[in-house]
């Protein structure tokens, strides 16, 4: 790759990173609210419902820690990243899903802690892989499609027992290094469809089809496909990342992770310029269990390269 090629793979890297971390953040105040809400009030990065203004939640929060653990240890140490995220649960967090942090607080081990709550609760496909995946998807890029989304189902595992949860937050991971490589990400759709697990297939096929949209879900928006699914059609339908953003948003429903999702392939697909400094200069990641550790848009962006950088990098 020649430095023009670098220089836009890392561009996209922090696309892909930031725009998830302002999506989030854009999306945090009117989550569970009515569709159309950010229109109707057009607010955007001024707090309410208990975040501050340009406060990221847990999708950003876990997707650092993430990205972190991986830094650390130059790959994936999965006992690493599950203790991470077990020291954060235990800290408070404002927000954490119902099925992540009965995981998490468990106490069982790593390795069998979500397995053991899917046999007993028989439920565990939402998004809470999905909206933390950013920094995994840049991390692993490099390896391929295969390397890729076969990680991107181990972090995956952690929390979420459901293998509709693996195969959506694969999904994500294919679309962003495709991003990566130059490629619109939408492009990566069918053949990250191939490599999905037949027993999922159908319903990824369906919310990822160019003629599928939000208003054709039969699930909520917190559960993993139709997460994704919107989160491509916003990108699809719109013609920027400030727009694809914004319609996640007005969707409604669980509208910080649907942005977040939105902001990293709307980020890898037009760039860090593309994001507004509006919206990164309020911006800024708690990260309880970590002392008083608070990321801003700039501590992101390094990440974003370092990430980028794989493996290799370290």
């Amino acid at each position: 790759m020649d430095g023009a090629g670098r220089t836009e793979r890392t561009d996209r890297a922090v696309g892909a990173v930031l725009g998830s971390a302002v999506g989030d953040a854009l999306g945090a105040p009117y989550e569970f609210g009515p569709a159309g809400e950010l229109s109707a009030r057009g607010a955007e990065m001024r707090g309410g419902g208990g975040w501050e203004p340009g406060e990221a939640t847990d999708d950003t929060q876990m997707a650092v820690l993430v990205g972190e653990s991986l830094l650390e240890h130059g790959g994936l140490e999965l006992p690493d990243v599950f203790d991470r995220f077990r020291r954060w649960a235990a800290a408070g967090p404002k927000d954490i899903g119902l099925q992540t942090e009965a995981v998490l607080t468990g106490g069982d081990p790593w390795d069998l802690a979500a397995a053991l709550h899917f046999q007993v609760n028989a439920r565990a496909a939402g998004n809470g892989s999905l909206m933390r995946a950013s920094t995994s998807a840049v991390y692993f890029a490099a390896g391929g499609r295969e390397a890729t989304m076969a990680v991107a189902r181990r972090i995956a595992a952690l929390t979420h027992g459901d293998p509709a949860a693996w195969e959506g937050t694969a999904v994500l991971h294919e679309l962003v290094r495709v991003g990566l490589a130059g490629g619109d990400p939408l492009d990566g759709v069918p053949e990250a469809l191939a490599a999905v697990d037949p027993e999922q297939r159908e319903r990824y096929a369906r919310v990822l089809a160019p003629d599928w949209h939000p208003g054709l879900a039969t699930e909520f928006n917190g559960a993993v496909w139709p997460c994704l699914g919107s989160a491509v059609w916003a990108v699809r339908t719109t013609a920027g990342f400030t727009q694809a953003v914004r319609a996640a948003v007005d969707l409604g429903g669980d509208t910080d992770t649907v942005a977040a999702v939105t902001g990293t392939l709307a980020g890898v697909r037009y760039g860090r310029a593309a994001i507004p400094v509006e919206w990164t200069a309020p911006l800024h990641v708690p990260l309880p269990g970590f002392g008083d550790r608070v990321l801003d848009a700039e501590d992101l962006c390094t990440l974003a390269l370092r990430l980028a950088a794989g493996p290799a990098g370290r």
